[in-house]
């Protein structure tokens, strides 16, 4: 037999978004963009107009306006959410051979980008009721783990000094980040934010973004936004900003005789990533409604379902609900997440698991965990489903049907 073909059609969903939607019956992935808008005008513009790399006017306009969307004073673009992080870890300070405080459970770029600049990563628990880095067991640590050493916090295990602190907003729902800005405070701790799935998420009556010095934002093509690649560190210190351009840019002290004072990154972000991303920040706002609307739609209708814990969204918070994801008790389900995996994928459906725990990875074996419980029980139990902006309702309710005929059958 040759391959399948899938055939896409171009749609508007009920939120107006222009979508394209696999036919009925075909696949439905996990999480995928929705280009439209004005995105084939400022693309166009960039091509006639010849700035297509790293220069151009969109790279400014689209910092501007992350910057405005999320209350920064100042916003720097990247290629991608790791070398933001990597450039905002250096800007704060972070030296060779200090340690950063990393939730266990999370894609592995917070960590790569603390190796990236010779210091390690010390791995803490999630906590349970929204699966953030666990506020409590951070401060556990720092205060039992640690001892002060020549004005250096150091860490008793490893005899490494403890630098910063550095939270991720997991699944687009926000971090406790009152408890982590007095921690980093009490402490001196550098902190860098990962918001890679967070853009336009609320906390109290603040903007992620606008919550601590240095907070990272990914554009990869399964984010709220995407610029195909890219990333962008929102901060309000000029000086930060300032150093950040400094260093994506190759650390260019004059580029007319190339002269570099300090090593650089070829990190800065190119005119059409920019371009598209200013298309998609004129819709950031529906494309937030949709995604929480596919959520709602989810808790309607697997909630009160033996074994099946919904995801939470505290009072505090508004979640981007980027990946809607559920935990599969095996024990009250008689199926396991990755029991449900491959049966949704014969049906046609992607969905997946959280991250593998980092302290588990060879690359991380090394570094120190702190009390790391139940970062693993999520990764045995959690199963994310179709989030995709542009998911229509009638595939939401084929994955639904999908999903409540495994456990049925189960």
């Amino acid at each position: 037999m040759g391959k399948k073909q899938f055939f896409y059609t171009t749609s508007f969903n009920s939120f107006g978004l222009r979508t394209a939607n696999m036919m009925k019956n075909m696949h439905i992935p996990l999480s995928v963009p929705c280009l439209g808008g004005r995105a084939l005008d400022y693309l166009r513009e960039c091509v006639e107009t010849n700035w297509v790399s790293s220069a151009g006017p969109f790279v400014e306009r689209f910092e501007r306006q992350v910057a405005d969307a999320v209350g920064a004073a100042h916003a720097v673009a990247t290629v991608n959410g790791t070398a933001a992080l990597h450039v905002a870890l250096l800007a704060a300070g972070l030296e060779p051979g200090d340690e950063v405080l990393v939730p266990a459970l999370t894609f592995i770029a917070p960590a790569n980008a603390v190796r990236y600049a010779g210091a390690w990563p010390v791995f803490i628990d999630v906590e349970n009721a929204y699966w953030q880095m666990d506020p409590e067991k951070a401060l556990e640590f720092l205060d039992r783990g640690c001892r002060w050493q020549d004005n250096r916090l150091v860490n008793r295990s490893t005899g490494r000094r403890v630098r910063g602190l550095l939270p991720v907003h997991i699944l687009g729902h926000p971090a406790d980040m009152d408890l982590f800005v007095a921690t980093s405070r009490k402490y001196g701790l550098i902190l860098v934010e990962d918001a890679a799935e967070s853009l336009g998420a609320g906390y109290k009556d603040r903007k992620v973004g606008s919550l601590g010095p240095l907070t990272c934002f990914s554009f990869n093509g399964n984010k709220v936004i995407t610029t195909g690649g890219g990333g962008m560190v929102a901060t309000d210190d000029a000086g930060l900003a300032e150093r950040m351009r400094y260093l994506t840019t190759q650390a260019k002290d004059d580029p007319v005789e190339y002269v570099h004072n300090a090593v650089g990154f070829n990190y800065r972000m190119i005119n059409l990533q920019a371009a598209l991303g200013c298309a998609q920040m004129e819709d950031l706002k529906a494309y937030l409604n949709a995604k929480r609307a596919i959520a709602n739609r989810y808790a309607a209708a697997l909630s009160g379902i033996r074994g099946v814990l919904l995801p939470k969204e505290a009072s505090w918070a508004r979640s981007t609900w980027w990946l809607y994801t559920i935990l599969l008790n095996e024990e009250e389900t008689g199926v396991s997440s990755r029991d449900a995996m491959r049966r949704l994928k014969e049906m046609g459906i992607e969905s997946r698991p959280l991250w593998h725990p980092l302290h588990t990875l060879p690359p991380y074996r090394e570094a120190f965990a702190y009390r790391v419980e139940r970062a693993d029980l999520l990764y045995r139990d959690a199963l994310s489903l179709p989030s995709s902006v542009g998911l229509s309702a009638g595939d939401q309710e084929r994955v639904i049907a999908a999903l409540r005929s495994i456990l049925a059958h189960a």
